[in-house]
């Protein structure tokens, strides 16, 4: 495929990164520069990337600077193109599937290489084959005065479909792009120690490795920081969490202004209620931690939960029907949530629990997870015999590749040495605890770095 590429100097490094992959998987490029971190103006080669596309020189197109927003607009005035901007995996998908996108933008200020590589992944292989969406994009077609004689086009963002996004999407979209922060959870075991916000540059450790979010849980010290809150899921899954308990999770969210609040699903409706005008979303869980209620009960708990404000839904499966090759049931059961939440415009997590699965069955429920739809595998709830380990994320991340889907990893991650490696292995998602272990070591490793 010939892809046209092009960045300003805040964009230059990460379009450096691109171009390295690009190519060692095989790609033509097309480098309309900059070449260098001397200071350029954006719109020179976002439209160098958008003319590219337009006059059929390159099939697809891919336009970084600090934000990804500015390249957007310009290439967007060129006739022809659909450009769209992509913060994490989601809106690619999304993008994709929906906007038949032909420019991809990314902002260097808002994700590292690691997710880049996974945005482009979604960009190049994702199909928009749906009935209504190519009638949609042939309405945004005519609005520009037809099509230009391109090559087939693919995609990002969801900029030109925000009618198929919830208010809730909505609302998430625009404070990522007005802090120009972003996403990933940590969930799990207390490990003790510094947290977030006693620490924020190990945080920020983590973001730089392309995780998109972190949580932190009701005991955690000290003020967040501004450009950390949007990373954050505020949670508490405890089982003795009270009321008053959670009305306190809910004030800390509403001061920080934190990505969402995690809560067990008595709890949605109250949170829900509390965050209502903030932009903060509200996550839940079904069947948890056990996964072994039936999949009507699962599929009416997460509608319940959607029902009642949850924007985000983590399922735990059954383990005991996977492990006895029941996969009808299985897929059953997971459908049974993924389509409650494509329903409510709701994001679906898939918990496998790798401690209790062989490698085969990881395979086996991350290819049924495929099928079902969902957004995310992750690898474990924190209540089991075991959590993550990187060889988990690494075999969930080859199955889920070009599905449009993520990796979450979570319980066990006691260091920072773990979350690198899981990291690197593919997950975007890293569930660790609030105090993020062993926070010395990620602090030696700054300064030896």
């Amino acid at each position: 495929m010939k892809i046209a590429i092009g960045a300003d100097h805040g964009g230059y490094e990460l379009k450096s990164q691109l171009c390295g992959y690009l190519e060692r998987a095989g790609h033509e490029l097309l480098d309309v520069g900059t070449d260098s971190s001397q200071a350029v103006d954006y719109p020179t080669f976002a439209r160098k990337v958008a003319d590219a596309v337009s006059s059929g020189a390159a099939e697809r197109g891919i336009m970084i600077d600090g934000a990804g927003i500015g390249s957007s607009m310009v290439a967007n005035k060129v006739p022809g193109v659909r450009a769209a901007m992509a913060y994490d995996v989601s809106s690619a998908r999304n993008g994709r599937e929906h906007n038949d996108a032909n420019v991809l933008t990314l902002g260097a200020g808002l994700i590292g290489g690691n997710l880049a590589a996974q945005i482009v992944d979604v960009f190049l292989t994702t199909e928009c084959s749906e009935p209504r969406h190519k009638r949609r994009v042939a309405m945004i077609k005519d609005l520009q005065g037809g099509e230009a004689q391109t090559a087939p086009a693919v995609a990002a963002m969801a900029d030109a479909g925000l009618g198929e996004l919830s208010e809730a999407d909505l609302a998430r979209i625009i404070n990522r792009l007005e802090g120009l922060l972003g996403g990933g959870s940590l969930l799990g075991a207390y490990h003790g120690g510094p947290c977030v916000g006693s620490c924020p540059d190990t945080a920020r450790r983590f973001i730089e490795l392309g995780a998109r979010r972190l949580t932190a849980g009701p005991d955690s010290p000290g003020r967040i920081p501004e450009d950390m809150a949007r990373y954050i899921d505020h949670t508490i899954l405890k089982a003795d969490a009270t009321l008053e308990m959670i009305r306190a999770i809910v004030a800390e969210a509403r001061e920080h202004s934190f990505r969402s609040v995690c809560v067990n699903p008595c709890w949605v409706k109250p949170v829900a209620e509390g965050l209502r005008g903030t932009g903060v979303l509200t996550c839940s869980v079904v069947g948890f931690p056990l996964g072994a209620a039936t999949p009507e009960i699962k599929g009416m708990e997460a509608r319940r939960a959607i029902r009642d404000g949850a924007r985000e839904i983590d399922m735990v499966i059954n383990v005991g029907r996977l492990k006895g090759g029941d996969d009808d049931y299985v897929l059953k059961d997971l459908l049974a949530v993924t389509e409650a939440c494509r329903d409510g415009s709701a994001v679906s997590k898939v918990i496998i629990e790798t401690a209790l699965l062989n490698d085969a069955e990881k395979i086996r429920i991350c290819e049924l997870a495929k099928q079902a739809r969902a957004n995310f595998v992750k690898t474990s709830t924190g209540f089991s015999s075991g959590g993550a380990t990187a060889e988990d994320v690494a075999l969930m991340a080859s199955v889920v590749r070009g599905a449009g889907m993520e990796v979450k990893a979570s319980g066990g991650i006691k260091s920072f040495t773990d979350a690198k490696r899981m990291i690197e292995a593919g997950a975007t998602r890293i569930g660790a605890s609030a105090s993020i272990g062993i926070v010395q070591e990620a602090q030696l490793t700054t300064v030896s770095s």
